[in-house]
C-alpha cells in the first residue's frame, strides 16, 4: 500500500522534514557481534537508491544513517533536476510516478544573454524513452519517496540514528563500530557501501585520500514560493542584467518553489550577500515588482572536484560523493550517484547469490571511475566558461555569446551546463567492442500482444541478462537453439525479437523500431541487454555457443559458486 506524504510546512529555515525513530538492534544489550552480509552506511540519495535498488531484486541490506531524517535540516533543494537515465532506474524500482505527480516535467532549456535568448533545445525531440527528459524536484522528497518504497518492499534494515564510528577490514569481512542512543555495538559484514558523502569519514578511517580540488567561484542559492510564474523550462543568464552581469539559474520546483542561483561578486562576502534581506533584493530585481514570491531557503555555496583513485578498497566499495564531487552544473552530480547505485547494485546481488566471483565488483569501479572523471571534465569546461580565469577566456566568451546570436556553429559551443546524460562505457572483460551504451526505456509488445517496456522486462528478470535474437525470415535454425539458452537459475535469458524483419511468434516485438535504430541489429544478430540496460554486446550472425558465452560474461556468471 502507498504510503501518504504529507503536505510540508514552510519555517524560517526552510521545509520541515520528516523524523523517523532511531533504531537499537539487540546487539547493544547482549554486546554480540552482529553478522550480515551487506552493510550500506549513508541514508542520502545514493544509499537509499542502492538499498531500494537491492530490494526490487530481492537481496537483503542493513543500512545504517547518523540521522533520523531526509535531505539536509534546513536545506530545500540540494539536487532537483533528475535526468531521463535516472528516471528510467526510479520507474524500475518503484517510485517514478510519485515524482513525476509531485514535480515539475520539462524538457525545454534557453541560454539569455542579457534580455536575448542565444541557444534553446527540446529534449523532448525523438525522444523513444518512457520516461519524460527531466522532471525538478527536490531532493528530500525523492529521498523519502524512496524510503517510504523500501518500507513497503521490506528488504532492507532501516536503522537511523546509528552512526559509524570505525572500520576495519580483515580478508573476508568488514568489521563496523556503530553508536546509537543506547550505546554501541559491532557489525561485521561481507560486503559494506559507503554512501556517506562528501566528507566520509569511512573513507578518512581507512586513509583514503580524497584528492580535493577547489573553485574560487561562489554561488548563493534563492528558494522562492512564487503562484503568479508558471515556466516549466530551464533558464540560463550568462551575463544576467539584474545580477550585475553575472550568471543566473532558474528553475521551477515542486510546491511553486523556484530555484534560483545567483553567481556572486568574487569580491563579495557570501554570508553577507545571503542575508534573507539582501536575498529578497536580488529576487525582486529578477522577477520584477508585481510579482509576489516567499523567501523558503536562501544560502551561499560553493564547490569542489574530489575524485578516488579507487572505488572499491577490498570489500569496501565507495559510490556517490563519498567517491566523487562535482560541481553541480549540468544536473551530474546526485543523478550519478544515482547510477553508481544502479551499476552497483545488479552486480552486489549476483556475487550475494554467488553466481558471479567478486572480480565483478572491479567493473563497477571501472565503469564509475570513468563516468565520473568525464562528468568533472563537463562541468570543470562549464565553471570555466561561467567563471573566466582570464582575459582570453573573458573575450572568447564574449565573441562565442555575440555569434550564437547569429550563427548556429556557435549555439552549441555556448556552455552553460551540459545535461547529465546516461555515461558510455569501454570495452572490457564484460562488454564487447561495440556494447557499452545504454540502451533506455523503450516500448516493446510481449508475445501476447500486450505493450511492456524494457524496462519492465528487466526489472521481472531480477538480476539476468536478457538476451534478444533477431530471426531471419522464413525458416531459421538458429530460433529455437538460441530463444531456449538460459533460464533455471542461471542470470541470463534470450528471446526473441520480431523487428519487422517477417519473423512470427517472437518472446517480444520492437514497436517503434527504436531497439533496432540504437543497435543496428539485422536478422541473425543477437543484443545483449544487461540488468542496468546497457547494451553488453551485439553479435552479428549470432550461434548459440556465442551467444550464451556473451550473456554469461556480461554478468560475471561463474558454473560454480
Amino acid at each position: 500500500m502507498a504510503m501518504h506524504v504529507p503536505a510540508l510546512r514552510w519555517t524560517p529555515s526552510g521545509y520541515e522534514l520528516p523524523v523517523f525513530p532511531a533504531v537499537t538492534p539487540r546487539h547493544v544489550a547482549d554486546g554480540s557481534v552482529e553478522k550480515t552480509r551487506l552493510v550500506i552506511v549513508g541514508g542520502g540519495l545514493t544509499g537509499l537508491t542502492l538499498a531500494a535498488d537491492l530490494a526490487s531484486r530481492g537481496v537483503e541490506a542493513v543500512l545504517l544513517d547518523d540521522d533520523n531524517t531526509v535531505g539536509v535540516r534546513g536545506a530545500s533543494s540540494r539536487g532537483m533536476v533528475w535526468a531521463q537515465k535516472s528516471l528510467e532506474i526510479m520507474d524500475r524500482v518503484g517510485v517514478v510516478d510519485r515524482m513525476i505527480d509531485k514535480g515539475v516535467t520539462w524538457s525545454v532549456g534557453r541560454t539569455m544573454s542579457g534580455e536575448e535568448a542565444v541557444y534553446s533545445f527540446n529534449r523532448a525531440d525523438g525522444n523513444a524513452s518512457r520516461q519524460p527528459p527531466f522532471v525538478n524536484l527536490q531532493q528530500f522528497y525523492l529521498e523519502w519517496f524512496l524510503v517510504e518504497r523500501l518500507v513497503e518492499l521490506g528488504k532492507v534494515a532501516l536503522r537511523w540514528n546509528n552512526k559509524v564510528t570505525g572500520v576495519r577490514q580483515s580478508g573476508d569481512s568488514v568489521l563496523l563500530d556503530v553508536e546509537t542512543e543506547a550505546g554501541a555495538y559491532e557489525i561485521e559484514a561481507d560486503w559494506v557501501v559507503d554512501a556517506t558523502g562528501a566528507n566520509s569519514p569511512l573513507r578518512e578511517a581507512l586513509g583514503i585520500a580524497a584528492n580535493v580540488s577547489r573553485h574560487v567561484d561562489r554561488w548563493c542559492i534563492c528558494d522562492a514560493r512564487c503562484t503568479d510564474l508558471d515556466r516549466p523550462e530551464r533558464w540560463t543568464w550568462v551575463d544576467a542584467p539584474f545580477n550585475g552581469g553575472r550568471a543566473v539559474w532558474q528553475h521551477m520546483m515542486a510546491d511553486n518553489v523556484w530555484r534560483l542561483d545567483y553567481q556572486l561578486d568574487p569580491e563579495g562576502d557570501p554570508d553577507e550577500v545571503a542575508r534573507p534581506e539582501i536575498a529578497a533584493e536580488r529576487v525582486r530585481a529578477h522577477l520584477g515588482p508585481d510579482v509576489d514570491f516567499e523567501l523558503v531557503w536562501v544560502g551561499p555555496w560553493a564547490y569542489r572536484m574530489q575524485l578516488l583513485d579507487r572505488f572499491r578498497t577490498g570489500r569496501v566499495l565507495f559510490a556517490g560523493d563519498a567517491a566523487h564531487v562535482m560541481s553541480p552544473f549540468g544536473a551530474r552530480g546526485g543523478n550519478s550517484g544515482i547510477q553508481d547505485a544502479e551499476n552497483l547494485g545488479w552486480k552486489l546481488a549476483l556475487v550475494l547469490q554467488g553466481l558471479a566471483s567478486p572480480g565483478l565488483l572491479d567493473s563497477y569501479d571501472a565503469e564509475r571511475r570513468a563516468a565520473a572523471e568525464e562528468n568533472i571534465r563537463v562541468t570543470s569546461r562549464t565553471a570555466r566558461f561561467l567563471a573566466p580565469q582570464s582575459d582570453f577566456e573573458r573575450r572568447l566568451r564574449k565573441a562565442l555569446l555575440e555569434l550564437a546570436r547569429e550563427h548556429p556553429f556557435a549555439r552549441g559551443i555556448v556552455n552553460t551546463g551540459r545535461l547529465s546524460v546516461a555515461s558510455d562505457y569501454a570495452p572490457s572483460a564484460i562488454i564487447d567492442e561495440g556494447g557499452g551504451f545504454c540502451l533506455g526505456n523503450l516500448a516493446l509488445r510481449d508475445a501476447g500482444g500486450g505493450e511492456t517496456s524494457l524496462n519492465a522486462v528487466m526489472a521481472a528478470l531480477g538480476t539476468a541478462a536478457l538476451g534478444l535474437y533477431l530471426p531471419r525470415p522464413g525458416l531459421d535454425p538458429m530460433r529455437a537453439v538460441i530463444s531456449g539458452i538460459g533460464g533455471e537459475g542461471l542470470p541470463y535469458v534470450a528471446r526473441t525479437l520480431d523487428a519487422g524483419q517477417g519473423a512470427e511468434r517472437c518472446g517480444f516485438a520492437d514497436t517503434g523500431g527504436h531497439l533496432v535504430a540504437a543497435t543496428g541489429a539485422e536478422p541473425g544478430d543477437f543484443i545483449v541487454v544487461r540488468p542496468d540496460l546497457y547494451c553488453a554486446a551485439i553479435l552479428r550472425n549470432a550461434t548459440a555457443a556465442g551467444a550464451e558465452a556473451a550473456l554469461a560474461r556480461c554478468v560475471g556468471f561463474r558454473s560454480q559458486p
